[in-house]
């Protein structure tokens, strides 16, 4: 199993560890050649505006929105807003998940935060959830599950299908269990093939 870490911006480095440390082999995405062969795929937390600026100038895109069809992609933080349809502003994403999402909804820096998260489908007690400057989804599409809210009620995890999205960073915990749900999204669509 291969699965891809978009390597552009922000946090890409502590995914691969994460999946290195469950016996995935992780291969950095810069270039839309990188993601042939790949069974799914990781956008990491980041400036979702800089990603986007990013993707569009190495021609990603296009190639990234087609990938998503079929292939399961996971984005944390920045990769959530890379994923939605709808972010409030005028901005490249690749509109994967139908999802209205708020960009930095917490607040600034200095207002991020941790809190432990009942997450579905994820056992063995609370996962620390770490908040910096994250977005909150507003809104979701038919057919699209809420998997988590933070205790206010607003939501941080999201499914559709392949594709999986949180507000929060795992790769920043020792706390595996996420890596090894998206692989298990992985090895669930390569069963289906």
């Amino acid at each position: 199993m291969k699965v891809g870490v978009l390597a552009l911006q922000g946090d890409f480095q502590e995914h691969e560890q994460a999946l290195g440390k469950i016996g995935v082999a992780a291969v950095e995405v810069r270039l839309p050649e990188r993601l042939e062969g790949l069974d799914g795929l990781i956008i990491p937390g980041g400036e979702s505006t800089t990603v986007g600026k990013l993707a569009t100038t190495f021609k990603l895109i296009d190639p990234l929105k087609e990938f998503a069809k079929t292939t399961p992609v996971w984005g944390t933080c920045g990769g959530l807003v890379f994923m939605a349809k709808d972010v409030g502003f005028d901005q490249p994403v690749l509109g994967v998940l139908d999802m209205v999402v708020e960009r930095n909804a917490f607040g600034r820096q200095v207002d991020s935060f941790e809190e432990d998260l009942d997450i579905k489908g994820i056992e063995g007690g609370p996962f620390h959830g770490v908040f910096i400057r994250a977005p909150e989804v507003k809104q979701v599409g038919p057919t699209v599950e809420i998997l988590c809210r933070i205790q206010d009620g607003r939501i941080v995890a999201v499914r559709n299908g392949h594709l999986f999205a949180t507000a929060f960073h795992p790769e920043l915990t020792d706390d595996l269990r996420l890596h090894h749900y998206f692989i298990e999204i992985v090895a669930e669509k390569s069963r289906s093939i």
